[in-house]
């Protein structure tokens, strides 16, 4: 399986103060060791790297995704967001413009969402996207 990991899981995930006992954390250490591919954009780059401060933090985040596949959102990926996204609002879910963004690169390229934002459950109700969920997980054991 491919995994697209949102902000939120990686947030949780590279925490200088302490391991952090959600699911997503557990599912993405398993899938950084091999259990499945990580991939990503630069929003999410882009967002890690405005969410933690000191150069440190900056040179150790542009390391270890250094070794992550980058996708590159294109003109029908956008195209393809705004409808998702007018879509969800049409059915009284709210998402935000890059998180639309990010789930149709996961559409696009048949990848699971890893994340904690609710929201994308809420949306992948209305469109094509897989979010991974403990649950599943627990049913696949």
């Amino acid at each position: 399986m491919t995994l697209f990991v949102d902000t939120s899981v990686w947030s949780l995930a590279l925490r200088r103060d302490g391991a952090s006992s959600e699911p997503e954390v557990d599912a993405l250490k398993a899938a950084l060791h091999g259990a499945d591919v990580v991939v990503t954009t630069g929003l999410v780059l882009q967002a890690l790297l405005q969410g933690f401060s000191g150069p440190k933090a900056t040179a150790q985040i542009i390391k270890r995704f250094s070794a992550l596949p980058l996708l590159q959102p294109d003109r029908e990926d956008h195209i393809a967001a705004a409808a998702l996204r007018n879509t969800c609002r049409q059915a009284g879910v709210q998402i935000g413009t890059v998180d639309a963004v990010l789930a149709q690169l996961c559409i696009r390229h048949d990848l699971e969402l890893l994340s904690t934002d609710k929201d994308f459950e809420l949306a992948a109700k209305h469109c094509g996207l897989r979010v991974w969920s403990a649950k599943t997980l627990t049913r696949k054991q």
